[in-house]
């Protein structure tokens, strides 16, 4: 009895076709690894080049300090700031090889202080430096990002003996904002009387002047149960630590109040 066969045939289409799945297999990953690949390395660069940009902001602010520092001393002399110095401060306190080799544009000739001035009437100053990153990525075509920094400073003017000299000006103290001046530190328009109420309950609230509360723009943005407000103020916050929730107070000669009245509590 004869055995039986199958045709040859059969058998080279079965594997021709198992060869052409592993090959289409094979060819898919390819493909996949080709695209995961520079897409995996481009996010590992960018995060280099953004730990990279915090640094160098961290570095600027310190200098800015020390420039700050030095100007605030030298003010006591002459009340007057020099872009041109500041920006040598600055760049001695980073490091100007610092610079050369970072992603700033210009490296330690990138740092630009023209911003910067001081009152010669209070002796307060706002300093500024600013800079521009740019990021060698060339075929995203990313423009030159710009940063700036700020700070204030007080002319350093010494420190008088109490009692000392019979001329003796009156100090009065300011905050930015305000309209008046304040012979005592402690007034109540001074001092921030924060509460917490229920967050359901800020719409029917009101401040000594009559007015609403309205959210806070800094900190708003995630809700809570409570709230803070104060009595003068008009914005109800969300942390404690909000910036919106304090003051900066000056202690100035009554001389430099210029435009200013008189505490209708404290300044007569």
């Amino acid at each position: 009895m004869k055995s039986k066969t199958l045709p040859s045939y059969l058998k080279n289409s079965y594997l021709s076709g198992r060869v052409s799945v592993s090959a289409s297999k094979e060819a898919s990953i390819t493909v996949e690894a080709a695209i995961a690949v520079p897409i995996f390395f481009l996010a590992v660069v960018s995060f280099i080049y953004l730990m990279e940009i915090m640094a160098i902001q961290t570095a600027m602010r310190s200098g800015l300090q020390y420039a700050g520092r030095k100007a605030s001393e030298e003010a006591c002399v002459i009340t007057m700031i020099m872009p041109s110095r500041l920006e040598r401060d600055v760049v001695q306190a980073v490091g100007a090889e610092r610079l050369d080799r970072s992603i700033v544009i210009g490296g330690s000739g990138g740092v630009r202080c023209n911003g910067s001035h001081i009152s010669s009437r209070t002796g307060i100053g706002e300093l500024e430096v600013t800079y521009q990153v740019g990021l060698p990525i060339p075929m995203f075509g990313v423009p030159p990002l710009k940063y700036q920094e700020k700070m204030r400073i007080k002319a350093w003017i010494g420190y008088e003996k109490p009692g000392f000299g019979s001329n003796r000006e009156d100090t009065v103290y300011v905050t930015d904002t305000g309209m008046v001046y304040h012979r005592d530190y402690h007034c109540t328009y001074l001092e921030l009387s924060i509460h917490m109420v229920p967050s359901g309950n800020i719409e029917d609230l009101r401040n000594q002047r009559g007015g609403k509360y309205y959210p806070c723009e800094r900190c708003m943005r995630n809700g809570g149960n409570g709230v803070y407000i104060t009595n003068t103020g008009d914005r109800y916050h969300n942390s404690l630590s909000c910036s919106g929730l304090k003051r900066t107070v000056y202690a100035v000669l009554l001389s430099e109040v210029v435009g200013k009245g008189a505490c209708s509590r404290c300044g007569r």
